[in-house]
């Protein structure tokens, strides 16, 4: 026999497709790394979101000029609170993004993907909330300045994305009817 026309025009290389998508698998596969590059990369915007919001860096939130000093003990607090509900709302929205997902191949590596990108983006916004504080901040003297006391809030995002995913989850499934068996003739 011969072949079709059609395949005769297409002198590309030939593509291996995934038979349940239809799709490229070679882009699949570079879309799941995304998972751990965008939330890392949002880390960057997070950290100058904190700087600019917390206690200690520009203080929009409060506008208390007591609080603006990153050397009063009464800022630490707030400070912390700040990146950690910034962590905590990127984790469930990291979470929410990848119940969108759940139905197509490959669900647990893009969780594992998206939780460590979360603690990757953690530590990212803490350093780049440092690093702006020290460029943008006012010159401490002596002290401790611009920081985070409680470290464990950083892990929060990741936290946050995976116990998140897991009720997303355990609840879409609890939701499905159980499938009936076949009737016999």
């Amino acid at each position: 026999m011969t072949k079709p026309t059609s395949n005769l025009l297409d002198s590309g290389p030939a593509r291996d497709t995934d038979p349940d998508t239809g799709t490229d698998t070679g882009s699949r596969d570079r879309k799941l790394w995304l998972w751990l590059a965008v939330p890392a990369a949002s880390g960057l915007g997070l950290g100058l979101v904190w700087w600019l919001l917390a206690p200690g860096g520009l203080n929009v939130i409060s506008g208390n000029p007591a609080l603006a000093d990153p050397t009063a003990s009464a800022g630490r607090l707030p400070r912390d609170l700040v990146l950690a509900g910034l962590l905590l709302l990127s984790g469930c929205f990291t979470a929410v993004l990848l119940d969108s997902k759940v139905r197509k191949p490959g669900h647990g590596i893009r969780t594992f993907l998206a939780v460590l990108g979360g603690a990757v983006g953690a530590l990212v916004a803490w350093q780049v909330g440092l690093l702006a504080a020290q460029w943008w901040g006012p010159a401490s003297s002596g002290g401790e300045g611009f920081s985070l006391r409680a470290a464990s809030a950083l892990l929060l995002w990741p936290g946050a994305t995976a116990l998140v995913t897991f009720l997303l989850t355990l609840f879409g499934l609890m939701g499905k009817q159980p499938e009936a068996p076949p009737l016999a003739p």
